[in-house]
Formats: C-alpha cells, structure tokens, sequence
C-alpha cells in the first residue's frame, strides 16, 4: 500500500528518533527477507530451496517461521506445516500480500485504494534426491498466471548444481521491497526473471554463482546475451558480497558491478548495496548513461515477532547530468502474531528536485502477508 504525503520532515524525525533508540535496544529477534540471515548467520540456501533466496521455503524455514519468527508460537501438539505433499519428493508452497495504499503527489490528485499486489505458488519435484528436480515459481495474481521460475536444476543445493530454464538473477540484496532503486536501475528483481543457465557453489562460508542468460534490454526489450557472476563471504555476524554483469544489446551495451554488505550489532541488522551502471548508447551522438543506486538500512527486531525497519536510499540516474539526484527514505514496522501471517505498516517520502513532482510524493501503506 502506498501513500503520498508531504511528511518529509516527519519521517526523517521519526527516523532520527528510531535510530537513536536502537542503541539502547537488548533483544535479539530475526524476522524475514535478507536481515533474517544476517541476524541468524545463515545463508540463504539454509531456508530456501533455491539456493539464492526467495521463493519456496525448505523444512528448516518453516520450522523456524513456525517457531521463531512469530510473537505466538502454535500450541503443542498442534498439526505442523513443513510444506511436503509426498515426503522427500514433492514440496509445495505460496506467498499472498494484500494492501491498502495512499500516494500523494504534489501538483496531483491523491491515488488511494485496496490492491491484491501478488498471490504466488511455488512447487519443487524432487526426481533423484541430490541429483536431479524441477522448480516452479507461478504468480497466480493479479491479472492471470504468470510464470516467474521454471527451472530444472541438477546437483545437490548445498554443495554444487547447475539450473537451466527461467528463473531470478542473483545480484546483490533480494530484497522485499522490489521497488527499491538498487532493484530497479540495475534491472535484476523478483519481477524481471531471465531465461538461461545458471552455475553455482556452496563451500563453507562461500556461494558463488556464474550465469549465462538472455539478458534484458529495457529500451529495446531485448538483449544478445548476459553474463553475471555473484560471490558472497559468510560468517555469524557478518557477510559481503560483490556482483558484476556484462548485458550485450542492440539498444548498447551494458556494464554493472556492485557491493553489498550486511552486519549484526546486537538486535541489528544492516544491509548495505552501491551499484555502478554504464549504459552504452548505440546511437550516434548519444553519450553513454552512468548511473549510481545505493541503500543502506537497519532492522532493528525489538521485541520477538516485531521489526522496525528504516531504509535511506540514494539514486544518480546519470552521472553527467547536475541536479537529478534521488533519495528515498523508508519507515516500516512489521508485525508477526504468529506463524505464517504478517503485517506491515510504512512510509516513504521521495525526495528530487522541484520540479520532479512524482519523485517527490509520499506513499503510505498497510499491507497482509500470509505465506507457506
């Protein structure tokens, strides 16, 4: 959900205040998305059956969501979800988030309203255990199915394995939140999968992953190929990682790389990514594009089953062009009653130049998370 109001100074208030709380917060609590692994010291693979994150959680996810994400853990003897249709074989899961939003825009009229945002089922076919199984990623809604994954992967997750087929692209942070700029101007999110062969390692404290893909073109919706690598360093309180991209299309070439970073201090989590973009211009006379995204956010879980999330983020969508700098700053509480089912509450404020009146508005939004 999203609203729109002119509450740049009360956000960044209220993000002063909450973080000078944050120093003197004791309790521990991980909640989800990436600084669910921070906190915990867990790879991705530790919680999910694709081994970069997201999507269809594994035996060991559930019985954490079930037991220690939420403020109200289920009553003993109570039947528990561990998401196996045929065991060891078959595993099913789905993701459902609902909003009501408010967007205001300077200069316009106010967007409000309910929205069903995604209903997603996932299904992973386990055909020789540690050797061979197909995945699937289907956003049932809205506006019909759509697949997002389709993959057949082969190899063990947790050591090594090669995916050929559809699926999303590992580079920096996946986030929650695919709005986020690091999301969107490096063009790799939960809703731009890409169709190719992905190759990946698990040892110790390191992943790595290499894929060759078709790549994405935003301005000419197509690309030659793309090459992408990913590594990232593991350890109990802290990881880093760094990403780099080689997208050749007919609209220009494209160059990224980037660093990412996330650290627990106490009940802290931080998350950390700055991305440099070289678009390469195809047409005479057209100089290439530069572009710089960059987030930095804390999650401070102060109390089991709850989340303050505040998020600054920074974008320079052209590094020749004065006076078009971006910034995005985020307040988001997140509660978890008990298992399978979430609520977030939030703001952001844009803030651009003047006369930018969309990057300039406020969105207000409450949304419903039920998952399995």
């Amino acid at each position: 959900m999203i609203i729109r109001v002119d509450l740049g100074g009360c956000v960044k208030s209220l993000l002063l205040v909450a973080i000078s709380l944050l120093a003197w917060s004791h309790p521990r609590v991980a909640l989800a998305e990436p600084y669910l692994a921070i906190q915990q010291g867990y790879k991705c693979v530790q919680c999910h059956v694709n081994p970069t994150g997201g999507g269809l959680r594994n035996t060991f996810g559930l019985v954490f969501a079930e037991n220690a994400l939420p403020m109200t853990t289920l009553p003993a003897g109570s039947p528990v979800w561990l998401g196996e249709v045929v065991k060891d074989i078959v595993r099913i899961g789905g993701d459902l988030r609902a909003q009501y939003f408010d967007l205001e825009t300077p200069h316009s009229r106010s967007h409000n309203g309910f929205q069903l945002e995604q209903l997603r089922l996932y299904g992973d076919l386990t055909v020789i255990p540690n050797l061979l199984g197909i995945y699937v990623d289907e956003q049932v809604a809205p506006g019909g199915a759509t697949n997002m994954e389709a993959y057949a992967r082969i190899g063990n997750q947790a050591d090594w394995y090669i995916k050929a087929g559809q699926f999303y692209l590992p580079f920096g942070f996946r986030l929650q939140d695919q709005s986020a700029y690091v999301r969107q101007a490096t063009q790799i999110n939960m809703n731009q999968p890409d169709t190719g062969v992905e190759f990946g390692l698990e040892r110790g404290q390191w992943s790595a992953e290499l894929d060759v893909t078709n790549g994405f073109d935003a301005s000419s919706k197509s690309a030659h190929y793309q090459v992408l690598g990913n590594v990232v360093h593991t350890q109990s309180s802290w990881r880093a990682g760094a990403s780099a991209a080689f997208t050749q299309a007919p609209a220009g070439d494209r160059i990224m790389g980037g660093l990412f970073a996330g650290l627990r201090t106490g009940p802290v989590a931080w998350l950390a990514e700055v991305d440099l973009i070289n678009q390469e211009s195809s047409v005479a006379g057209v100089k290439n594009q530069t572009m710089i995204p960059a987030l930095l956010e804390a999650d401070w879980g102060f109390h089991r089953g709850n989340n303050l999330k505040l998020t600054y983020e920074y974008y320079d969508p052209d590094r020749r062009t004065p006076y078009n700098l971006q910034q995005r700053f985020s307040l988001v509480y997140e509660l978890t009653p008990f298992p399978f089912l979430q609520f977030r509450a939030g703001l952001r404020r844009y803030d651009a130049v003047p006369q930018d009146h969309f990057d300039n508005s406020a969105l207000g939004f409450a949304e419903l998370h039920a998952f399995l």
